[in-house]
């Protein structure tokens, strides 16, 4: 293969690089910048996914990446969710005095981090990948250097992300030393020709390092303060187009590397997955301020996640993917909601602050409540959809107890669903809430309708596309 076809297969990450740089070029000069500025970081993002979209297929650069059905499945994904993101989070900077030109510029790193991510096809891409992704993610964070929380949030994620990051490494020298080679393919050769237990203990470390990044438990830990204490639009980022990445990275190095050891590590993901559901659904009812709450929930559904990956078939990965890009949908537009709310320029983000907004603003407070009961899984909204699939596959899969066990999850985390939808219908107002600000309404209103009704036509699309990225794995 020629350089050239190498520079194909990588055209979305380079559109993505280049056009970072120029913006940053852009902003050093004109640090007020405009709507164009935004629209331009939107454009490159929409190029970006049309190059993976309509781009050739193969593995270049000696291995290290691979564009498939997968990786460009979840480009598309990842890119229009960074894309709805970044006028969401430059006008609600705006609004608040801060002319910040690094937030697109850096939602367009870690986009490049996110599609390396899933492109990733060997121990070295995949660390570089995650590694960009953080970084421009901990900047992110602690984006308002005034706000005490915000730079509270950036150092928690950025330390606990460092001990992600060792995890990792650790694992992955393990891999390497036994396996003798960081290719996913040469390391499921070394796996199925018995390279020995060493390659195992390699493998459970470069799981809890992954675990970490998607905020599975018990290694949760930095999610709620995290959530709480960065701006909310940052957190509508990072909540969402994040977690596919990394969840689609989880099942390349699993499925592409591990192939012949699908009993063990379906055994440490199910537990993964059932202690997530715990956790998020027990830990989510105490919860009064709507960012922690969610980020309990966010516990929770990557539990969810894990639990159809834990099947170890095609079937499992397809749920996966439909129930990841169906749960962005419903964090993104939540947190879309809480950044259009505010109350004499404060902003609303504790379970009182929602009390009477349906009769102060009933388009916003519809919206969460489809939101909510969504994320709750109650047919026929998109999650009950996407918990369809994945308790289909794990049942398929002969994990009935473990599926039943996060059904159970789901009843319990209903009641904190329910109180919001409660507390937002028929709790009296304490005042008055701000005029909300139209793309942030328009966002939130848009991606309510692709929660239900329009979910079902989605569904059209969307399961045939998950089940062709599935099969791009090679599992049966």
């Amino acid at each position: 293969m020629t350089f050239s076809y190498d520079l194909g297969l990588a055209l979305p990450e380079l559109i993505l690089a280049g056009a970072a740089l120029l913006l940053l070029l852009w902003g050093a000069f004109q640090p007020r910048t405009g709507a164009a500025f935004t629209l331009a970081a939107m454009a490159a993002l929409a190029a970006a996914a049309v190059a993976a979209a309509t781009g050739p297929l193969g593995r270049g650069f000696a291995g290290g990446l691979v564009a498939d059905q997968a990786s460009a499945f979840a480009k598309v994904a990842i890119y229009t969710a960074s894309a709805i993101c970044v006028p969401l989070g430059q006008r609600w900077f705006e609004r608040r005095g801060v002319h910040n030109f690094e937030f697109p510029v850096l939602i367009l790193l870690a986009a490049l981090g996110m599609g390396m991510m899933t492109s990733a096809d060997d121990l070295i891409s995949l660390y570089v990948g995650v590694e960009l992704q953080s970084l421009a993610l901990y900047v992110l964070a602690a984006m308002r250097r005034d706000d005490a929380r915000a730079s509270e949030a950036g150092l928690k994620y950025f330390v606990l992300g460092a001990l992600s990051s060792g995890l990792l490494l650790y694992g992955a020298s393990l891999i390497y030393g036994f396996a003798g080679s960081t290719l996913f393919a040469d390391i499921a050769v070394a796996v199925k020709s018995g390279a020995g237990t060493g390659v195992l203990f390699g493998l459970v470390f470069l799981i809890c390092g992954l675990a970490f990044k998607v905020s599975a438990a018990p290694f949760h830990m930095w999610t709620p303060d995290v959530y709480e204490g960065a701006p909310t639009p940052v957190v509508a980022f990072f909540a969402a187009a994040p977690k596919l990445a990394a969840m689609v990275l989880f099942a390349r190095v699993l499925a592409e590397g591990f192939a012949g050891a699908i009993e063990q590590w379906s055994q440490v993901l199910v537990l993964i997955a059932l202690a997530s559901v715990a956790v998020g659904a027990f830990a989510g009812l105490a919860q009064r301020n709507l960012k922690r709450l969610w980020a309990y929930s966010s516990i929770a559904n990557v539990g969810y996640a894990i639990l159809g990956l834990a099947a170890g078939n095609a079937q499992g990965v397809q749920s996966m993917l439909v129930f990841m890009v169906l749960y962005m949908v419903d964090v993104t537009g939540f947190f879309a909601c809480l950044a259009a709310l505010s109350r004499e320029g404060r902003d609303m983000e504790t379970m009182d602050d929602m009390a009477g907004l349906f009769r102060e603003r009933p388009g916003i407070a519809l919206a969460m409540t489809v939101f909510s009961l969504s994320a709750l899984g109650l047919p026929p909204f998109s999650g009950f959809w996407a918990k369809f699939y994945v308790f289909k596959a794990a049942l398929g899969a002969g994990l009935a107890i473990p599926a039943v066990l996060g059904l159970v999850g789901s009843v319990v985390a209903a009641y904190y669903y329910l109180r919001l939808i409660k507390v937002m219908w028929f709790d009296p107002a304490p005042g008055a809430t701000d005029a909300p600000p139209a793309e942030a309404q328009a966002i939130a209103i848009g991606l309510a309708l692709f929660s239900f009704p329009l979910v079902m036509g989605a569904l059209v699309v969307l399961d045939p596309l998950a089940a062709a990225a599935a099969a791009a794995f090679g599992l049966v």
